[in-house]
């Protein structure tokens, strides 16, 4: 069996973002159950030991408010978590490693680029690679994800390539092709495909996503020009790498045919309306059969 918590959902910023006054940030100032954090999410094949898929600038604040991360009764220091398993270079991707640095044994996973992105940050060496390992993800090589002893923990992860763009930070130094890759996680015979950010929806992802249990999708923009159009920025969607929900070639219909048991929106930006309940996007995301979780949903 996999188990999936939510930690966070939105994109880059957070819902409030700190500087933002749009109506999603504005309305969740004053409502609790409107705000979240950045993307993450615990992964977790007996429920004991757990993985993040990424590491949030929220961090300390997720594991807080999840029981499930916490130390342990009877333990002066102790984690559940056994590692982090990175889709790309992102600030909202791997800031949040920097508030593991007390001292506890975990593994770090990701693929060459990104894992060179960290080495050749010197901040990440508070990291010390003889207690917080490094290992690449090959893509296409499912791997047996093991706990800081060394023991089995039942789960595997299998990266794959997916359409996107390399962090914005390294835009203009880094060489061509994006630096994210989608994850496939197996365990008990369940399958869990997570997909943080996508350019469009190639027919390789499609067959791969077909028939799976549970996907965690992109849901960054509703539309295209949703940011231009709210004068938050003068990019656009696929000019960020992400693929809007809507639309003829958006998420929604492009994912439709292919038999997905449970579909999750997941890093979804504060300008996106899909993220207020009862709003005609929200109603339509739903009617197609997504979710769109709050922080602590939990899936399994």
């Amino acid at each position: 069996m996999i188990t999936v918590i939510v930690l966070g959902v939105a994109a880059g910023g957070g819902v409030p973002q700190w500087n933002c006054n749009c109506e999603n940030c504005r309305e969740a100032r004053h409502d609790p159950i409107r705000q979240s954090g950045q993307a993450s999410l615990a992964v977790s094949a007996d429920a004991r030991n757990w993985f993040l898929v990424n590491a949030s600038p929220d961090l300390r604040a997720q594991v807080t408010a999840t029981p499930a991360l916490r130390p342990q009764d009877g333990h002066l220091r102790h984690t559940p978590i056994a590692g982090v398993v990175l889709t790309n270079a992102e600030v909202d991707a791997v800031a949040g490693l920097l508030s593991m640095r007390e001292g506890s044994p975990f593994g770090i996973w990701g693929s060459l680029k990104v894992l060179d992105t960290l080495a050749a940050n010197p901040i990440f060496g508070v990291l010390p690679p003889a207690r917080v390992p490094r290992r690449a993800l090959a893509l296409g090589d499912a791997l047996d994800l093991p706990l800081p002893d060394g023991s089995p923990s039942g789960l595997s992860v299998e990266a794959f390539e997916v359409p996107g763009k390399v962090a914005w930070y390294l835009e203009g130094s880094a060489e061509e092709g994006g630096d994210t890759v989608g994850l496939t996680f197996r365990a008990g015979g369940r399958t869990v495909h997570v997909v943080t950010a996508c350019a469009r929806v190639t027919p390789e992802l499609a067959e791969r996503l077909r028939g799976a249990d549970t996907v965690f999708f992109d849901g960054t923009l509703w539309s295209d020009d949703e940011m231009i159009r709210a004068g938050l920025s003068p990019k656009t969607g696929q000019r960020m790498g992400h693929l809007s929900i809507s639309g003829s070639d958006g998420s929604i219909v492009a994912l439709a045919p292919l038999g997905i048991a449970r579909k999750v929106f997941v890093h979804v930006n504060n300008s996106n309306p899909v993220l207020r309940p009862g709003s005609p996007e929200r109603q339509a995301a739903e009617a197609a059969g997504w979710i769109v979780p709050q922080p602590g949903s939990t899936f399994s």
